[in-house]
């Protein structure tokens, strides 16, 4: 791929929980699209929207967005937006990332759940259907009080879900879960509610059964949420980025040649530009020369970019 898209949101506040854009070249300095502007609303559920994901259908192309129906600004507390909020993703779709559908609202949750927060897809090649992921606070059978798990159905279209069934249960409360595949293995990273810090997992089967890998590096980061990775344009280095939500400061990247070794070098404030807008949980898709020029045409002017499309070769950070 040549460029990289970046939805997310920017925090709380007017418009604040809405959908924004930003573009890079190297997955590490990043342009804010349509003047720091949201480029989707969404008018259905709360209003807003959190947590936005992409993801593109390997067979036909289409990419679809999906976020989490909340405006916390709506809600008497956090407490209140986990037990009694919406059960409903929010999804658009397109085939040229200008021209979207509307909004869309999907109701995943089970009935009992208390909220549906920050869904995210992968294909499943042997179902043929995106196997779709979300955590939901949910009070089960033996269970004191409600607690946070991570729920999944499959779907074709992301307007027919099959029944939803828990897919991730821990002794605490988990959430905002991204998967990975890499040399034949799947790769989890979870935010650990109680600790706010992230668990790297490994199995050889995406439904399989995952082991923790030792991660030092993760172990040291707390306040982080929202982890999301993606491969660096050489092909081999991961990138793997966290929400610091607990300092307000946005993402912040590392870097690894090699996942299930669970070593990661956190990036020098020197070494990537995450733009002028502040980006909170999010997803990035990878995107062809051709959307990658749609989307400046559309939305942005590239000579503000933080690094020209003059780049023709990639330097990958030293990673351990």
């Amino acid at each position: 791929m040549a460029a990289y898209l970046f939805a997310h949101f920017i925090g709380e506040g007017p418009d604040g929980e809405q959908i924004y854009f930003s573009v890079s070249r190297d997955g590490l300095h990043w342009q804010d699209l349509n003047g720091g502007r949201p480029v989707l609303r969404s008018s259905l559920g709360s209003c807003g929207v959190r947590d936005p994901f992409l993801v593109r259908h390997p067979e036909n192309g289409k990419i679809y967005l999906m976020a989490t129906d909340l405006c916390i600004g709506k809600n008497p507390d956090w407490t209140a937006a986990q037990e009694s909020g919406s059960r409903d993703l929010i999804v658009w779709e397109t085939e040229d990332l200008v021209h979207w559908s509307r909004e869309r609202a999907c109701t995943v949750g089970l009935p009992e759940a208390g909220c549906v927060w920050a869904p995210e897809a992968v294909y499943d090649r042997e179902k043929k259907a995106f196997f779709v992921f979300f955590a939901s606070r949910v009070r089960l059978t033996g269970d004191k009080k409600g607690k946070q798990r991570i729920y999944a159905a499959y779907t074709e279209d992301f307007r027919r879900f099959s029944e939803t069934f828990l897919y991730i249960e821990k002794a605490c409360d988990i959430i905002d879960t991204t998967i990975l595949e890499s040399g034949g293995r799947y790769y989890r990273v979870s935010k650990d509610e109680m600790t706010n810090k992230l668990i790297l997992e490994t199995s050889d089967a995406l439904l399989g059964t995952y082991t923790r890998i030792d991660s030092p590096d993760l172990e040291a980061l707390e306040g982080v949420e929202g982890p999301e990775g993606y491969l660096l344009p050489d092909g081999r280095t991961w990138c793997l980025i966290a929400d610091q939500f607990r300092v307000t400061r946005g993402y912040l990247p590392m870097v690894t040649s090699d996942l299930a070794s669970g070593a990661f070098r956190i990036l020098g404030p020197e070494e990537y530009d995450l733009g002028r807008s502040l980006k909170r949980h999010g997803g990035i898709l990878p995107v062809t020369e051709e959307e990658y020029k749609r989307l400046i045409s559309q939305y942005g002017d590239e000579a503000e970019s933080p690094q020209k499309s003059s780049h023709t070769s990639f330097n990958a950070p030293a990673v351990r």
